[in-house]
């Protein structure tokens, strides 16, 4: 589901100043596998996740995404593959403070196909199963920093993708809503979805639910 051969990334390139962020890195994650991207803060982990979504490109190797090659796509087709296949769940949820939860959720989908209709029937589904529906006209700023969370695992749920990629998720939460929040994905694994998780949380070490661990340093993989 998920291939990357031999991938370099080098910002400031030519300058004083360069640096190489990831060296020679190449990994599978099969298709319904959950991997733990595992290493320290500073270790690259961000840095392959947003490359594996298209956010950014590598300097150098090959990226595949359930088959195709996006490692040269153009910015336009890049954001389509990720539209289609991936969700996203950031470190810090990236949710707009200002709009209510179901917008939140639902800014993927804007502009698409779906009429406003489907697209709120498909979020209501979500936050029901996440047992959040109650919350679907709050603000997302006045939500707990568990709702919070729950809220970003729905948006990135909403597009149904076939993977999901979670940047340290459980970095700003206490163990009990870590520990739920690992019940989530546990749920998602069960449904299908393959998922590849950057942390450096030991919490995620001793799940036996996990396929596979992927050990990085200094953009290494040990």
């Amino acid at each position: 589901m998920i291939k990357l051969e031999s991938i370099y990334k080098n910002y400031n390139i030519g300058e004083h100043n360069e640096s190489e962020v990831l060296k020679n890195i190449s990994f599978l994650v099969k298709e319904n596998d959950f991997t733990i991207l595992r290493g320290p803060s500073g270790s690259g982990k961000s840095t392959i996740l947003s490359i594996i979504g298209g956010l950014i490109k590598p300097t150098k190797g090959e990226v595949f995404v359930d088959g195709k090659s996006i490692a040269k796509l153009p910015d336009k087709f890049a954001s389509l593959v990720r539209q289609e296949k991936i969700g996203f769940i950031f470190q810090k949820f990236n949710l707009i403070h200002e709009l209510n939860t179901i917008d939140n959720i639902t800014i993927p989908l804007l502009p698409g196909k779906l009429s406003r209709l489907e697209i709120e029937k498909r979020a209501e589904e979500i936050l029901d199963d996440l047992s959040i529906l109650n919350k679907k006209n709050v603000l997302v700023k006045k939500l707990s920093g568990g709702e919070q969370q729950r809220v970003a695992i729905a948006r990135a749920l909403i597009n149904r993708p076939k993977i999901i990629l979670a940047d340290e998720p459980t970095a700003n939460l206490d163990k009990k809503l870590s520990l739920s929040f690992i019940q989530i994905i546990k749920e998602l694994k069960q449904k299908g979805i393959t998922i590849l998780l950057a942390s450096h949380d030991p919490l995620f070490s001793e799940l036996k639910c996990v396929d596979n661990f992927i050990d990085i340093q200094h953009g290494e993989i040990k």
